[in-house]
């Protein structure tokens, strides 16, 4: 990926540029010393480009590190020669020494690119599914609002009822609202606000009258106050107090009047005691309504409170109401074209209320304010939604542009700093405020009326947008966390691998996007998109030199690449249909495909002679009787393939034929047709999911009635002749959380222990060595084994306890779809692929290195060491053994019985902490020891001097230390009682004084003679070689001797 005759005076400060202006959103770095490229300015890069692209010189400049540092540290300041040192070698990827003004650019490209990704993923919510709350409204459903007091959502329709919801969303009851005055259906609910100081609520009618229900009344919703008489229709209301003082609130009313509408409020000065003064003929009892008139207010009868107006807006409907306390004025607004927005507040305790106004062509909708960034967002009818600084009445500070119908609808999100907007034909818009810029738009989910009433509501807290169409409610909720989460991929990642000779990791999506990474760094540095169309990478391989690419994809082809992004041929692996590959294999003279079928899809080497290329025949044919999932090879000729049904079929790869088979039970074979044919369809479910792992979990795993399913077949490089004494040199893993150790030679199963339990189908890796076996399983736990001493010697019996385990961990939140190891740095490391889009990179102590994507850069030789690890490692398990302890007092669990099996979802609930005990436990219970001591747990162990042995800690904890048997006194040998009688003649004898060694000619059986040594071709070759060489030194000295006699006769 180059960028060439780029020019930076094209570029322009936007949200995704380098400016030397850092905005707030870079809260990731705080505790981090800005790096220089974010530091760098547009101005800076212009420098740079002067210096790269000096007037006068015809070629292309390039600079080594020393001349790029002093360079740059005299043009651009403050920086140091060490930071644009660690900037030139992010620039210089391919380490040639020196850099152009295409790879600066290269660079400031795809950091710029990652950078607007992460914008992106941090910024952009993600939406759970569009759902339907229940039905429960037959009516116009008039307002939804948050009760915080009691936890619960309120919605009200235009009949009058009442639905109240819990913070899960289920419906917990529905009351009917009434009046004593007019029945039901005489009137209509307008609108409801939540009092939340004082646990009530108030609901305006039709009929000019505000009740306000007390929410902590036993009778349920019960009326404690009626307020009448007011000149209008109360349409819209708005209820704030004071968090400091809650006996300071206001009470906003919007109203519709023939003759003026109103803007009106209500400010209490008591309202913990009460809201309104009891008048003295009104009915005792708490549940008495206490009914009160307008003008009782306005003339100041109650002294709980008093009463604010204005009647700027004329005869126009007041749509919308609120109060602001941070510059402690009224907002209203109406659908008119003058005295659209008005903002109205109380100078010096005055009794009228001073006004200024906004004229909004074609008025609006609604508006909501933003405290923070004191803006006012205003939903127009013209289609446009403005952004208004309330004390600029003639402009708006931003007008934000895209939708095609009125907007009847608007709200921000106060903590991201985002807007959203609604329109009449049912589009939904999120904007970013400070860019001014669209950042999702959500159409063609929501019901397909043609005429609605509608209302919006957001819950800042649950991340929860409400939207009413008529009787219906929609709920759009926010997933949790997602912007805070670092991906690797915008889309669940099937491979990884690493590449040794460019110090590369390689990996892939279902997306079809290809990236590559620096395990030095972290750092990106190329990506390749659409390798095959839309269809997702399900597997990758290197060539033996690492120098090419192969990708197989679900659209049933293997395409081979070169790093440049070029792709040389094509692989007909499906003849032209959709297949699943879940393994390609890369062999001196074949390419092995497997995944789909029963047999082994071959490429010759020698048939890649064209770009499109079709399989050869398998010469072994149909060996197997399922899917071939996973595959093995160990020089010079031996390959193993095995298949969703368990078994493992060896191969001689020169020959193409089988030769063995093996089982994971022997007698349970298949005894007819009928039970072939039941047998694949049991493992029709399971064969999908072992070859697409990344859309599996462990409730599907257990779904199936197979879990012998290979995934994964490796050998054991370092065990090449150890199957011949009888120890392991195959390993296999997959369904139902097991690894077994096999003996190919003698067909024999060695070792079977259950690495995950509970845990589905797992993958595995192990490293050249083969000490090291790495396993990860569907809920995102990755587990090291050591094995280098397990399976060593032939044994009868089959071993079922598991080797020591060194680490569990959990390095991702979702299914586990690649393992690799690689040695970087003389440290052995681990790279592991998930379905949550990540790729981490650990040590083999369980250490995470970093997340590929995140924006700080690691050094891999800053890593911990293993010494290090393995310190942490014992401290761990020593917390670890310390809880155990306690988790096994109380739940006391049945002596010599097996578990009940836990069904699927308790399994992956209790994953965590599990895991995290099994670390230490799990091959201690498997020992001779640990058996012991569960029968005789809850005995107490006593020393030998009669005290109790205090617990402490570590593997050993549980032994029973107990008195030492007494020796029996044992009788000295004879040789040890009389050495004379045993030793004596070897003491006396001496050795000869003058003693005299024969001479070598002596001890020869035959004269030394060079011809009788070497053979008459090799002596006559070299004498012919030693004359040559005499014949070339005499022909060179009488040359000489010629030039130096015509030099003195010159």
């Amino acid at each position: 990926m180059s960028y060439t005759n780029l020019s930076l005076n094209d570029f322009q400060p936007s949200a995704g540029c380098l400016t030397s202006d850092r905005t707030e959103d870079t809260a990731a770095m705080k505790n981090v010393v800005e790096q220089l490229e974010n530091r760098l300015s547009i101005y800076d890069f212009m420098k740079m480009q002067e210096i790269f692209m000096s007037p006068g010189l015809n070629g292309r400049v390039v600079m080594t590190r020393e001349e790029f540092t002093e360079q740059m540290c005299a043009v651009i300041r403050p920086s140091t020669k060490e930071e644009f040192g660690e900037m030139f070698d992010k620039i210089d990827l391919t380490r040639d020494g020196i850099i152009d003004w295409d790879k600066v650019t290269s660079f400031m490209l795809l950091d710029l690119n990652e950078k607007d990704e992460r914008m992106r993923s941090s910024v952009i919510p993600q939406w759970k599914n569009l759902r339907l709350l229940s039905p429960i409204h037959k009516d116009i459903i008039q307002k939804v609002t948050f009760l915080k007091g009691s936890s619960c959502y309120l919605t009200v329709s235009r009949n009058g009822l009442l639905g109240v919801w819990g913070e899960n969303l289920k419906l917990q009851r529905t009351l009917q609202v009434t009046t004593e005055a007019i029945k039901l259906k005489e009137l209509w609910v307008t609108t409801l606000v939540s009092l939340a100081n004082v646990n009530k609520i108030a609901i305006a009618f039709t009929n000019k009258e505000i009740c306000f229900y007390d929410l902590n009344s036993k009778q349920g919703l019960s009326c404690q106050y009626r307020l009448h008489g007011l000149q209008g229709t109360v349409i819209c209301m708005d209820y704030w107090y004071n968090p400091h003082d809650e006996n300071e609130a206001i009470l906003t009313l919007g109203d519709v009047s023939g003759q003026a509408s109103m803007v009106q409020a209500i400010s209490f000065t008591t309202a913990l005691i009460s809201l309104f003064e009891r008048p003295a003929s009104s009915p005792e009892g708490e549940e008495a309504t206490v009914t009160i008139n307008w003008q009782e207010l306005v003339s100041g009868y109650h002294k709980c409170c008093y009463t604010l107006k204005h009647k700027l807006h004329y005869k126009d409907w007041v749509k919308q109401v609120a109060y602001s306390s941070s510059f402690d004025a009224f907002i209203s607004s109406t659908t008119s074209n003058v005295n659209t927005l008005v903002l109205a507040w109380r100078e010096k305790l005055k009794p009228r209320l001073k006004t200024t106004s906004f004229d909004i062509a074609r008025g609006i909708n609604a508006f909501d304010f933003h405290s923070r960034l004191n803006l006012i967002a205003t939903a127009g009818i013209n289609h446009r939604v403005c952004l208004w600084n309330p004390y600029i009445t003639s402009k708006p500070a931003g007008v934000l542009q895209g939708h095609s119908a009125s907007v009847i609808a608007v709200q921000f999100i106060t903590e991201q700093k985002q807007l959203f907007s609604f329109s009449e034909d049912k589009v939904l818009r999120l904007w970013d405020i400070q860019h001014q810029l669209c950042i999702q738009r959500i159409v063609g989910s929501f019901p397909k009326s043609l005429d609605f009433q509608s209302t919006l509501y957001f819950n800042d807290a649950h991340g929860r947008l409400f939207i009413s169409f008529n009787n219906q409610l929609m709920l759009l909720e926010m997933k949790q966390e997602t912007g805070r989460k670092v991906t690797s991929h915008g889309k669940a990642v099937t491979c990884v691998l690493y590449n040794s000779v460019f110090k590369q990791v390689i990996s892939s999506d279902t997306g079809s996007t290809i990236t590559f990474w620096l395990i030095d760094t972290g750092q990106k540095i190329k990506q390749f998109t659409g390798c095959h169309g839309n269809a997702e990478i399900s597997t990758m391989t290197l060539d033996a030199t690492e120098t090419r690419l192969l990708t197989g994809s679900t659209d049933g082809t293997v395409k081979i690449w070169d790093f440049n992004g070029h792709c040389h041929h094509k692989l007909s692996v499906g003849r032209d249909r959709a297949v699943d590959i879940s393994q390609i294999m890369v062999l001196k003279r074949t390419i092995l495909v497997t995944g789909w079928d029963r047999i082994i899809t071959v490429f010759r080497l020698s048939n890649l002679t064209q770009f499109f290329v079709l399989p050869a025949e398998w010469k072994g044919g149909v060996q197997h009787q399922d899917d071939i999932l996973c595959a093995a090879f160990l020089p010079p000729h031996t390959l193993v393939t095995g298949s969703c049904g368990g078994e493992i079929v060896v191969w001689n790869n020169s020959t193409e034929n089988a030769y063995l088979k093996m089982y994971l039970d022997p007698q349970k074979s298949l005894k007819s047709k009928s039970d072939t044919l039941l047998l694949q369809q049991q493992l029709s479910s399971a064969r999908r999911m072992s070859s697409r792992r990344h859309t599996m979990s462990v409730a599907d795993f257990y779904d199936t009635e197979c879990n012998n399913a290979i995934t994964k077949l490796l050998f054991l490089e370092a065990r090449k002749n150890i199957s011949v004494t009888g120890g392991a040199n195959l390993v296999s893993c997959g369904g139902a959380g097991y690894v077994r150790f096999w003996n190919t030679l003698k067909s024999q199963l060695m070792a079977e222990f259950e690495a995950h339990s509970g845990a589905g189908s797992i993958i595995m890796t192990i490293d050249k060595m083969s000490q090291y076996l790495i396993t990860g399983d569907l809920a995102g736990w990755v587990k090291i084994w050591n094995i280098q001493d397990y399976c060593l010697g032939s044994s009868e019996n089959k071993v079922t306890q598991p080797p020591r385990l060194i680490r569990s961990f959990q390095p991702h939140n979702d299914c586990v779809t690649y393992l690799e190891i690689c040695v970087r740095s003389s440290c052995l490391l681990i790279l592991s692929s998930s379905s949550d889009c990540s790729i981490v990179l650990s040590d083999v102590y369980g250490t995470t290195i970093g997340i590929f994507g995140q924006e700080e850069h690691w050094r891999i030789e800053n890593a911990p060491s293993h010494h290090k690890g393995e310190q942490n490692q014992d401290e761990n398990m020593g917390q670890r053994e310390e809880k155990d302890d306690v988790l096994k007092k109380k739940e006391a669990p049945v002596l010599g019985g097996e578990p009940s099996p836990k069904p699927p979802e308790q399994a992956i609930l209790g994953m965590e902490d599990k895991e995290e005990s099994v670390n230490m436990i799990s091959p201690w219970e498997n020992t001779i020891l640990g058996k012991k001591y569960k029968i005789q747990k809850g005995k107490k162990h006593k020393f030998f001097n009669g005290k109790t042995m205090q617990n402490s800690t570590g593997t050993f904890r549980s032994l029973n230390i107990g008195a030492l048997e007494d020796v029996v006194e044992m009788n000295k040998p004879d040789f040890v009682l009389n050495p004379d009688k045993y030793f004596r003649e070897m003491t006396e004898e001496k050795c000869p004084e003058n003693l005299k060694l024969p001479t070598l000619s002596e001890t020869l059986k035959a004269v030394f003679d060079e011809k009788s040594l070497f053979p008459k071709e090799i002596l006559d070759r070299e004498q012919k070689a030693r004359q040559l060489c005499e014949q070339m030194c005499n022909e060179g000295k009488m040359k000489r001797n010629k030039k130096q006699a015509k030099m003195k006769e010159k």
